[in-house]
């Protein structure tokens, strides 16, 4: 069964890859009838599958549009997929809270983020685009997140990352929640000088470092 396993799992990546919402379904249906366990087959094939998409998209050989296909693929396997989750699966899961920062509509790149966070096991609530530091303080505290994540592609609105963590420390709750920002503008040394627990290159560097962050193994 391993080296059928291995093999599905290598299809369904594929799939992601080469931007085939059909293939994505027909490879997770034989999966489901072959009793493979669901959420390995989220991790180590539709995940797998986006994380080389975006390595793809990193050496230019794949640009937005490009991505945002493989990402429909990856939802039309995840849709068959989740129904057959175990429940243990979806246990306790930590909670992040995401959101594009206030002045920022734009959202892709916090989309392929939520994507691979949601197939890597975390609660990502989503807060949308253009919101306000008190927002996401609001929501982490209402559903008691783990993490907070905030993006922007915008210089003049990195400014918000740095007040949704004054916010934070105003309260005398900064250390209740792990702060990572990301972006095309954003830097490490923007995430050291704000006070940032990390910064996040990528979508797969978010899901690394959100493990990291919560303890998780690799």
């Amino acid at each position: 069964m391993s080296g059928k396993k291995e093999e599905l799992f290598k299809k369904l990546s594929d799939a992601v890859v080469d931007m085939n919402e059909e293939e994505a379904v027909i490879i997770a249906k034989e999966i489901v009838s072959q009793q493979i366990d669901a959420y390995e087959a989220i991790e180590q094939g539709l995940s797998d599958g986006m994380e080389r998409a975006g390595k793809l998209f990193e050496e230019e050989e794949y640009f937005i549009p490009e991505l945002l296909l493989c990402s429909d693929a990856m939802y039309a396997g995840l849709d068959v997929l989740k129904l057959h989750l175990k429940s243990e699966d979806q246990g306790e899961k930590r909670k992040i809270v995401i959101g594009v920062v206030e002045g920022d509509t734009h959202d892709i790149g916090k989309n392929l983020v939520k994507i691979m966070l949601e197939t890597s096991g975390f609660e990502v609530i989503d807060l949308g685009r253009d919101i306000p530091p008190q927002e996401f303080v609001n929501k982490a505290k209402e559903v008691k997140a783990d993490i907070i994540a905030v993006a922007t592609l915008m210089t003049t609105t990195m400014e918000g990352m740095n007040t949704i963590i004054q916010i934070l420390k105003e309260e005398n709750i900064k250390e209740n929640y792990k702060v990572v920002i990301g972006g095309a503008p954003i830097s490490q040394s923007f995430a050291d000088k704000i006070g940032a627990d990390a910064y996040a290159v990528n979508a797969a560097d978010a899901v690394r470092i959100a493990r990291k962050l919560v303890g998780a193994t690799a």
